[in-house]
């Protein structure tokens, strides 16, 4: 007597004796199995990881480790290991690698199937293919998620155990005024300061051999207060250490920008089928093309610029990471959603408009990513 053995499709949907079959409604949600499954496919491509490895987290280590090292040797030529300009540069460092690197791995995601030739299989099985595509979401962010957090962790830590005291004074177009004052403590601190005022803010009166006119000044002070207070708060962020508070919202603006990338570089690389063209789009995109329309405004094209998803990340990008105007570096002003403050060249987008285009290319290349595995021929 010969027996068959059922087929994997039959085997994965038709119920067991004693269990009760799961209802048609849910067959396109991934199982925790199949999660599971991506996740450890993701984690056994030893390359990827180590490239992983390289651009989130092993910067950070160099950086920190060897200043750390170097103020342990010689602690009056090398200052502490951390300081805000140092926790400044090592986050947006952190964030441009590790949108590169969270593209490539979201490429990685999208075409291994294909390039391995296990697409027919996994199709004639009866999965359903909106739960393939929908299982590597999870599985590819749990590789990223915590890499990211890893790296700016250390980062907290060095800046908030063996980083230098706040300062007491804000360096503003080259005028060391108090830190701490709110608008109306500044706006006294400048009228009682005439000449420091002419010599930073007012470049008409700077040079003349004796005091400004008090008239001209406080009618300079009282007419720009609210930029020159603006620009005051600005510059006492960037130059100070980030509080705790400050520091979890830069952190969530990071993973942010990193699952961004993932979710860009998972429904890209799933639409053309090819790992190599789609990572090469995606830096191509973060280092060349992003960098430029943020800094240049394009006549008649402002709003074609702002659909690029990296101005909107760049305006919601926090007050800390943010160069101030004031502070000899250039930037525009931005959003102000959860204290961002970008630095932009251009004229920033409203908040609803900042954030739709954020969540338009998350649900976007996602959706079309879904897409195109559904249609995609076995």
């Amino acid at each position: 007597m010969t027996t068959t053995e059922p087929s994997l499709s039959e085997a994965g949907s038709a119920p067991r004796p004693g269990r009760r079959s799961t209802p048609a409604i849910a067959a396109w949600l991934p199982t925790w199995d199949l999660i599971t499954t991506k996740n450890l496919e993701i984690r056994k491509r030893r390359g990827l990881m180590i490239t992983m490895l390289v651009l989130i987290v092993v910067p950070t280590v160099l950086v920190l480790g060897l200043r750390l090292l170097f103020h342990l040797i010689d602690s009056r030529t090398n200052g502490p290991a951390g300081s805000p300009v140092v926790f400044s540069q090592l986050t947006n460092l952190t964030a441009e690698f590790g949108f590169i690197a969270a593209a490539a791995l979201g490429a990685a995601a999208g075409t291994t199937d294909l390039s391995e030739g296990v697409f027919r299989h996994l199709v004639i099985t009866g999965r359903s293919r909106l739960a393939l595509y929908l299982a590597r979401i999870p599985a590819g962010l749990a590789v990223v998620v915590p890499l990211f957090a890893l790296a700016f962790t250390m980062t907290c830590l060095v800046t908030s155990y063996e980083g230098i005291p706040n300062p007491t004074t804000v360096s503003l177009y080259g005028v060391s005024a108090p830190a701490h004052l709110d608008q109306a403590e500044l706006q006294t601190w400048l009228l009682q300061n005439p000449q420091q005022v002419a010599n930073g803010f007012l470049p008409q009166f700077a040079g003349d051999p004796g005091p400004p006119p008090p008239a001209q000044v406080r009618s300079v002070i009282d007419r720009d207060i609210v930029s020159l207070y603006g620009n005051y708060s600005s510059a006492e962020i960037t130059e100070s250490n980030p509080p705790p508070n400050e520091m979890a919202k830069i952190g969530l603006w990071l993973e942010l920008e990193g699952g961004i990338g993932f979710l860009v570089g998972l429904g890209f690389g799933s639409l053309t089928g090819q790992r190599t063209t789609t990572t090469i789009v995606l830096i191509a995109l973060e280092i060349i093309v992003t960098p430029i329309l943020a800094r240049t405004q394009i006549p008649y094209f402002i709003d074609g610029q702002r659909l690029i998803v990296g101005i909107a990340i760049d305006q919601l990008r926090p007050a800390a990471l943010a160069p101030a105007p004031g502070a000899g570096v250039g930037g525009g002003p931005g959003g102000l959603v959860f204290g961002g403050r970008g630095a932009l060249g251009i004229p920033a987008m409203p908040t609803w408009a900042m954030i739709s285009v954020i969540v338009g290319w998350i649900v976007g290349w996602s959706g079309i990513g879904a897409w195109r595995m559904m249609t995609r021929d076995a």
